[in-house]
């Protein structure tokens, strides 16, 4: 089993509880960890033999421009869409951060992490 990680994803998406946060939008990070057999990729030197990142950033992509109202909700759809569009994955830790939210403090961000799995 091999774990594959697609870090610091940056996206200006439309999530968050307040009104103001969905039109106006701010920043997010996303952070992904991947558990898959990368056995035979690490063989043939191909890339239909393993996990293709950028169809797995797009599917990220996609999935944060789609406004929730929270971080929770992203990171769940997130993690279920991964889990159905590559079955070569056994789980899938999904982070999303809020990066400077207005929860009236100086903070760098606020972060949720979400697995799913097929056990």
């Amino acid at each position: 089993m091999s774990l594959i990680e697609i870090n610091d994803m940056r996206f200006y998406a439309h999530h968050g509880c307040f009104e103001e946060e969905r039109l106006i939008g701010t920043h997010f990070r996303v952070d992904l960890a991947l558990h898959t057999d990368t056995s035979e990729a690490e063989v043939s030197d191909h890339i239909a033999d393993t996990v293709n990142y950028l169809e797995v950033y797009q599917v990220v992509k996609q999935q944060m421009e789609a406004p929730s109202h929270l971080l929770e909700h992203v990171a769940r759809r997130v993690g279920e869409t991964v889990m159905a569009q590559f079955a070569a994955v056994d789980d899938v830790t999904v982070k999303v951060s809020k990066l400077n939210p207005p929860l009236g403090g100086q903070m760098q961000s606020v972060s949720v992490s979400v697995e799913v799995s097929r056990r």
